[in-house]
């Protein structure tokens, strides 16, 4: 029996505007939590899935396109496509085999000063959570997202976040009050 190919995304692939997979459904993934990251791979510190015992996130599992991971795969093309099967909990049954992206250990480190977390790319993974999971879901990506001592790069007014999005001004209030709730500290564009 052949399974149909799915993957978990935790980050802006919850933002349903940032992709055309189909089928998207909320699941959780066990095990597992977000970690902000840094590698020689990017300039910024990103969203990586790392192994949390006891952790559970939430999170969206679509369709791959034609059973082709590799549109996939270069979209995500920092991280390694890991099995999750049997830590997902979805809705969809039995007969589909999923897959989160996160990269290994060994190959990434704490985010720097010099590395920041882009607020545009923050935006849109809130966005994402509160259209999905509402307020108290994205409550939850901050309480399962290790890594906010990492300084956020106040790109707003010019977002480098390939996929940015407008928020509303309620998304905007909640992800600044959220981000002042976890103590981070926003630093402002140099050029």
């Amino acid at each position: 029996m052949t399974t149909d190919p799915y993957f978990f995304g935790y980050g802006s692939l919850v933002n349903r505007t940032t992709h055309d997979f189909a089928n998207p459904q909320p699941a959780q993934l066990s095990g597992w939590c977000r970690a902000w990251r840094h590698t020689d791979l990017r300039s910024v510190a990103f969203l990586t899935a790392i192994p949390a015992p006891g952790c559970v996130i939430d999170g969206m599992i679509a369709h791959v396109p034609d059973g082709d991971w590799l549109a996939l795969d270069k979209r995500e093309w920092a991280y390694d496509r890991v099995p999750a099967n049997g830590s997902v909990d979805h809705a969809l049954g039995d007969g589909i085999d999923v897959a989160v992206y996160a990269v290994p250990e060994d190959r990434h480190t704490q985010p720097t000063d010099r590395y920041p977390i882009l607020l545009s790319y923050i935006d849109v993974v809130v966005q994402g959570y509160l259209h999905e999971f509402g307020p108290d879901g994205a409550e939850r990506f901050f309480e399962t997202t290790q890594g906010w001592e990492t300084p956020v790069l106040n790109d707003r007014a010019e977002p480098r976040y390939p996929r940015h999005r407008q928020l509303s001004p309620s998304e905007t209030a909640f992800v600044d009050d959220r981000l002042s709730g976890v103590g981070v500290r926003t630093v402002m564009p140099t050029s």
